[in-house]
């Protein structure tokens, strides 16, 4: 029950993503609702509601918002983070990202492995960031944040 059971995300207003954005969307989308493990700890002396949750993911007024509610639609809680701590990180795995599609299209594998290793460190790094923020709000795996990372560069990237 401690899990996220659907996600939505929502992006008007911004750039329309790449190819390649699109599919680590779907990706990080497909792998997150496969498996990940979210919970809402209780909050000032009251039980929190139980999941599975519904998420809405948003940038709104400079802030990533994490909009959550039960599977019955009741709402569950909502958290308005400041991108502040991501903009580096996700300026890096961006980078990163565009390098490692270009190696992948004329470089010998052992050069993409390299990127490839460098790319994950930054995402790990994302993750960790993501984990810090959420401390005392949400209780998650690093695979959870890992996949919730690649979502907000999502956001971030049209943001």
């Amino acid at each position: 029950m401690s899990r996220i059971s659907h996600i939505e995300i929502d992006d008007s207003g911004l750039a329309t993503p790449t190819p390649e954005i699109e599919q680590e969307r779907k990706v990080a989308i497909f792998d997150l609702l496969e498996e990940n493990r979210f919970a809402l700890p209780a909050r000032d002396g009251r039980p929190a509601p139980e999941g599975p949750y519904r998420l809405l993911l948003a940038i709104r007024e400079k802030r990533l918002v994490f909009d959550l509610k039960t599977e019955a639609g009741e709402p569950a809680a909502e958290f308005h983070l400041s991108l502040g701590p991501f903009r580096q990180v996700v300026k890096d795995y961006f980078q990163i990202c565009q390098s490692y599609f270009d190696a992948v299209k004329k470089l010998p594998p052992s050069q993409i492995e390299t990127i490839d290793m460098a790319r994950r460190g930054i995402h790990n790094e994302g993750a960790r960031v993501l984990e810090e923020r959420l401390d005392g709000k949400a209780e998650l795996d690093h695979d959870t944040a890992r996949r919730l990372f690649t979502l907000v560069c999502v956001l971030h990237f049209g943001g």
